[in-house]
């Protein structure tokens, strides 16, 4: 049986269609997707994203297990700073996609996607073997409610006294927002600036409401996963289970920044990941606009010439493009005259550079 957020209550009262989600009772619309999506992009949305998993790394050498058990240099994150980062096993592919947050100078949190996130603590514990540092699943004692939409920082100005206007992207501070004693992060998966709120799950209903009463006059609803889905393929964000999995690696998603060799020590992944760093991959993962009306969905052909030279990970509707778009793996070297077989039909695609929509700064 799906598990219950903290909110469930909150989205029965606003009839929300309710599904399961990596074991998750999740709100996947209140209403039209189509109104939700097009709320963040012009205002806000508000999300229950409690699913997230939280996993503390505490203690005097937790930057070195985090540099040893993750790609990224989290050592040399300064507190109050965040990161984006991969876990990989020993063949380096991607076992799921983290932020990382470093809350003090012993003190980390590790966000991890609600499918992966047991499985992620599981890993850390086991890589934690030698080092001075403790493992710590929280996941069941934090709600996360995120507001996203260029109207973000007004709605969330209302509630607390905390610097907004100085949080950098990829940061977060603590704050006291209604009244609730929060982690105020600038992070998000829409494209769009926004604030992730970490909160006791005791607060979570109260301060959802004082959200909702704050964004009203601004145009903030509250949108669910359908929307967050079509936001975060539009910005040409990966979703794990799609754009990344265990047979992918970070080489792979065009994310090889994101592992840092330059770091000090050994990491697990480094030796299969190292003649990955000056070859071409294989595959690369691309931008599809279809020229149709259909919509091209995970797992479908792309072909070219005939011959099939690909496959779509993720599509969609695209509320502001107003076409069906779709990221794939394709074949390197191939340039154009790609279509995606919809059930035996070619549908014709035009080939672009991600992300698809990038907002105005």
């Amino acid at each position: 049986m799906a598990r219950p957020t903290p909110l469930r209550d909150v989205h029965e009262s606003l009839g929300a269609t309710l599904t399961d989600f990596a074991g998750w009772l999740m709100p996947l619309r209140y209403g039209s997707e189509s109104a939700e999506h097009r709320a963040v992009r012009e205002a806000a949305g508000l999300f229950d994203l409690s699913h997230m998993g939280e996993i503390y790394v505490t203690g005097p050498q937790a930057g070195e297990l985090l540099d040893y058990a993750l790609v990224g240099h989290l050592s040399a994150l300064v507190p109050g700073r965040a990161r984006y980062t991969m876990i990989v096993n020993a063949e380096g592919g991607v076992l799921d996609d983290l932020i990382v947050y470093r809350l003090a100078d012993q003190e980390f949190m590790v966000v991890a996607n609600a499918s992966n996130y047991l499985m992620v603590a599981e890993q850390l514990r086991h890589r934690a073997g030698g080092f001075d540092a403790d493992v710590d699943d929280r996941s069941d004692a934090y709600a996360l409610i995120a507001v996203q939409g260029p109207r973000a920082q007004e709605i969330l100005a209302q509630l607390t006294d905390a610097d907004l206007a100085g949080l950098k992207y990829y940061a977060g501070l603590p704050g006291t927002v209604a009244g609730a004693e929060a982690l105020i992060a600038r992070t998000g998966y829409t494209g769009e600036d926004g604030f992730e709120l970490f909160v006791r799950n005791a607060d979570a209903v109260a301060l959802w409401q004082e959200l909702m009463k704050a964004g009203e006059p601004y145009g903030m609803i509250p949108a669910g996963l359908s929307c967050r889905d079509t936001l975060r393929l539009e910005a040409g964000m990966p979703l794990y289970g799609n754009e990344l999995s265990a047979d992918l690696t970070p080489f792979d998603a065009g994310l090889g920044r994101v592992v840092k060799f330059d770091k000090p020590g050994d990491f697990v992944g480094k030796a299969a990941l190292e003649p990955l760093r000056e070859s071409e991959p294989k595959r690369r993962l691309v931008g599809l606009v279809a020229q149709g009306r259909r919509i091209p969905r995970h797992g479908f052909p792309v072909v070219a010439g005939g011959q099939v030279v690909g496959e779509v990970t993720s599509g969609a509707p695209s509320p502001t493009l107003g076409k069906p778009i779709a990221m794939a793996y394709v074949d390197t070297g191939v340039t154009g005259g790609l279509a995606v077989d919809i059930r035996g039909s070619q549908e014709p695609m035009d080939l672009v550079e991600l992300p698809f929509y990038r907002r105005n700064k």
